[in-house]
């Protein structure tokens, strides 16, 4: 008989996911090549990334997310919001719970209107780093919020070649060994930033990307004044909101993450 997996497809604001509980080890051989494979949107059932619950002894479980390349991310924002809703939906954990990832311990609540997070303390800032592209100089900054996040400010982003520029910035050598997400953002007003974002392990636009609005808003809030919470307009017409508090040396803490995520639908693999 041929071992059948059950799994979850689930989108969070535009970014969608395969989820499987995976405390029992069903799957547990060749994750990368597992990964690649059930991302597929031809040959699998297609996402943005693969997403596995697995038992942990200091939460009430273990995120672990793949990228749709096969690469194992340290964390990502609409994932783990993704993760929270299945986790509760499938009573997994309550509630509020709590869960461990590659870039540290995440606390979860899902609300009425969608699940908010908070998200671990944002760290190696880096400010006003000055890039050419295709003979034009731009000025971009860098904040790792679970994963590394470059961020550009724009005057406009709807004729932006999002997979063009985002790609040289990912393996840009400012950004190397690790290379890094691109953000590019638009100020609305001092609530509110329009942000495209190019995701490492995709290698492409995404409609969202919770950590890249993560680093985006506060950068906005350090560099260009805006205020918490900021309410992120993202690809996919959805919002996110990001609410933090400002702490000595320009740091910021108590960060949180709110937006959407739901069920699409469930399948079995065989």
């Amino acid at each position: 008989m041929k071992k059948e997996i059950k799994f979850t497809k689930m989108s969070a604001a535009g970014n969608d996911f395969v989820l499987i509980d995976n405390r029992s080890k069903t799957v547990k051989n060749d994750l990368k090549r597992f990964a690649r494979k059930i991302c597929d949107r031809k040959d699998g059932v297609g996402a943005d990334g693969l997403i596995l619950v697995e038992e942990s002894k200091k939460a009430d479980f273990k995120m672990r997310i793949f990228n749709r390349d096969g690469s194992e991310a340290e964390m990502c924002g609409n994932g783990a919001r993704a993760c929270a809703q299945f986790a509760y939906d499938d009573r997994i954990a309550g509630g509020s719970m709590s869960f461990t990832t590659l870039a540290g311990m995440i606390e979860a609540r899902v609300l009425k209107d969608g699940v908010s997070l908070k998200m671990v303390s944002p760290k190696s800032v880096r400010k006003h780093i000055p890039i050419n592209v295709k003979g034009r100089k731009f000025e971009f900054h860098s904040i790792d919020t679970g994963v590394p996040h470059a961020v550009v400010f724009l005057s406009k982003l709807d004729d932006l070649d999002v997979d063009a520029f985002g790609c040289f910035i990912r393996h840009h050598k400012e950004f190397q060994p690790r290379g890094t997400n691109v953000n590019f953002v638009r100020l609305i007003d001092a609530h509110t930033i329009e942000v495209r974002t190019y995701e490492r392990g995709v290698e492409g636009e995404t409609l969202a990307c919770g950590t890249g609005s993560t680093a985006s808003a506060i950068l906005a809030a350090a560099l260009k004044g805006c205020i918490s919470p900021v309410n992120v307009r993202v690809r996919s017409g959805d919002i996110l909101t990001i609410g933090f508090k400002s702490a000595a040396e320009g740091r910021y803490e108590d960060v949180f993450l709110k937006g959407p995520a739901v069920e699409i639908f469930k399948g079995t693999l065989s």
